[in-house]
C-alpha cells in the first residue's frame, strides 16, 4: 500500500501534463470529483491520517499538533502486521525534527514537518528516525521518490505501506514561487490557463510555468516508482493512491492560494491503482478525500473503525449505483470559520461572520455567503446567494448543510439566509453579479501555508 500525496494541486492538471497519472486513472479508478475537508495543509492532512474531520481530531488550522491519542492509518496497518513508513513532509507536530511521539505511529521515518522550511529544490534536507538530519540529493520530488524506492526495496519480502509525502507544485515560501527544475517553467509557460484563473487574475500568469513543471516532474516520479514496483514483481500486489491536501486558485479568490470555499481550493485529483481498484473506471459521484483512510482499510481486508467519519467508496468501485450521499461536507479555517456542501450540481457555503477563524473551529451560527450552480457555472464566477430565483435551492441546501454539520459531530447551528439582492440573475453579466464569493482573507495571525 503506497499513498503518493502531493501539496496543493489542482485536480484539473490530470491529463496532458500527467501521462503517467492520467494512465494509472484511466487503468484504475478515477474519482473525478474529489474534494478536501479542508483547504488547507495541516487540517486536510489530519483528516487524511485519521479519517477524520479536522474539528474531530482539533486540527482545524496549521499550527496545531495531531493528538497522540488518535488512531492513524500508520496504527492500523501496523496492527496488522504491515511495515509501515512516512517520507516528506508531515505538518502535523509541534516543532522541528519531530519528535517520536508525534509520527502517528509511523515505524520508519525520513520526513521534516514544514519540508518547505528544510529544503529547496534542489537542496532535500529531512530527518531520519534518530532525529538526525538526512541531505537527500536531486531535484526534491526526485530525492523523495529514491527514498521511497528504497523503502519498497527494503521492505519487498513483507507487507508494507508507505506514505509519500511531497511538496511540490507548492510554492517556496520565502520567495513567492514555484521552482520547477531547470528548463521546465519555459516548457510550460504560457501552455495553459484555467478558465477560473483566466477570468479573475490572480498571480497564475507568473507562476503557471514554475507550477506546471512541478506538476509534470511529479508525474515522471510517479512513472519511476510504478516501474521500480513492476521491476520488483511488486506492482500486482500493491495499492497505490494518489491525490493532494487541496487545490490552488492563485490569489484570486483571497489574499493568497486556499482557503476558500471554490473548487480551485477543494477539489483535488484522486486515483487508486492495483488490487480491487484496477478496472474501476471512473466515479463520478463527488467524493472526500476523508473517505480515502476507510477505502484503504477495506481494500486490504482490515476492519474499518467506527472512530471514522469517512466512508469507504469501494462499493462505488463495484457499482456506481451504491448508495452513496449526494454531497460531500467540508469545513474552511483560518481564513474565516466556514462551512458548506457540494453536490453535483451545487455548492452552498455559509459563513460565521463574527468568528475569529484563528481560535475558533465551529460556531453556533452562520451566514449564507456562496451559492453557485456548477452545471452553468463550473468555474464559479456568479454567486447566486441572495437571488429570489434561487432560493427555495437555497433553503433545501441549507438544511442539508446543517444535517452534514451535526454528523461530523458539530453542536447543531443556525444558517441565516443570505440578504435577499434585487438585479439581473445568473448568466447577465452584471458585474453586480459577478460576486466572487468569500471577502479577503486578513492574515493578522499570519496563519503558515
Amino acid at each position: 500500500m503506497i499513498v503518493v500525496f502531493t501539496d496543493q494541486q489542482r485536480w484539473d492538471t490530470v491529463g496532458p501534463f500527467t501521462p503517467n497519472l492520467d494512465r494509472m486513472a484511466r487503468h484504475g479508478t478515477h474519482a473525478t470529483v474529489a474534494l478536501t475537508p479542508q483547504p488547507v495543509c495541516a487540517p486536510a492532512r489530519s483528516a487524511l491520517q485519521t479519517g477524520r474531520y479536522p474539528t474531530t481530531t482539533g486540527v482545524y488550522r496549521n499550527g496545531r499538533v495531531l493528538p497522540a491519542a488518535e488512531r492513524t492509518l500508520a496504527h492500523h496497518f501496523g496492527d496488522a502486521g504491515y511495515a509501515t513508513g512516512y517520507i516528506g513532509k508531515w505538518h502535523l507536530a509541534g516543532s522541528e525534527p519531530v519528535p517520536e511521539e508525534e509520527r502517528g505511529g509511523y515505524r520508519s521515518w525520513l520526513a521534516a514537518n514544514a519540508l518547505e522550511h528544510t529544503s529547496d529544490a534542489y537542496r532535500t534536507i529531512v530527518y531520519d528516525e534518530a532525529n538526525e538530519p538526512v541531505l537527500l540529493p536531486g531535484y526534491r520530488s526526485d530525492a523523495l521518490v529514491d527514498a521511497a524506492v528504497r523503502f519498497a526495496a527494503d521492505h519487498h519480502d513483507e507487507p508494507f505501506y508507505l506514505f509519500l509525502s511531497f511538496l511540490e507544485p507548492h510554492h517556496q515560501n520565502e520567495v513567492d514561487d514555484y521552482p520547477a527544475p531547470d528548463g521546465y517553467e519555459e516548457r510550460y509557460q504560457g501552455r495553459w490557463m484555467p478558465q477560473d484563473l483566466a477570468a479573475l487574475g490572480g498571480t497564475a500568469h507568473r507562476h503557471m510555468g514554475g507550477y506546471l513543471g512541478q506538476v509534470k516532474r511529479l508525474d515522471e516520479g510517479l512513472g519511476r516508482l510504478l516501474d521500480a514496483l513492476r521491476s520488483m514483481d511488486l506492482l500486482d500486489d500493491t495499492i497505490v493512491a494518489y491525490t493532494s491536501d487541496h487545490g490552488n486558485h492563485f490569489k484570486t479568490r483571497n489574499g493568497e492560494y486556499k482557503r476558500s470555499c471554490h473548487d480551485a481550493s477543494l477539489r483535488v485529483p484522486l486515483a487508486l491503482r492495483g488490487p480491487g481498484f484496477d478496472g474501476g473506471g471512473a466515479i463520478s459521484r463527488p467524493v472526500s478525500t476523508v473517505d480515502l483512510p476507510p477505502t484503504l482499510l477495506e481494500a486490504a481486508g482490515l476492519p474499518v473503525p467506527a472512530s471514522m467519519q469517512g466512508r469507504s467508496f469501494l462499493p462505488l468501485v463495484r457499482d456506481p449505483r451504491a448508495p452513496w450521499p449526494e454531497e460531500v461536507f467540508f469545513q474552511v479555517s483560518e481564513s474565516e470559520v466556514g462551512r458548506g456542501i457540494r453536490t453535483s450540481r451545487w455548492k452552498y457555503y455559509a459563513v460565521a461572520e463574527d468568528a475569529d477563524p484563528w481560535n475558533v473551529p465551529a460556531a453556533a451560527r452562520y451566514r449564507e455567503q456562496a451559492l453557485y450552480d456548477l452545471d452553468h457555472d463550473p468555474h464559479e464566477l456568479v454567486n447566486l446567494a441572495g437571488h429570489a430565483s434561487h432560493a427555495e435551492v437555497a433553503a433545501g441546501l441549507r438544511e442539508r448543510l446543517v444535517r452534514r454539520i451535526v454528523a461530523a459531530g458539530e453542536a447543531e447551528p443556525v444558517i441565516e439566509p443570505a440578504a435577499e439582492l434585487a438585479g439581473p440573475r445568473q448568466g447577465m453579466t452584471d458585474p453586480a453579479v459577478r460576486l466572487h464569493g468569500p471577502k479577503p482573507v486578513r492574515f493578522g495571525h499570519q496563519p503558515r501555508p
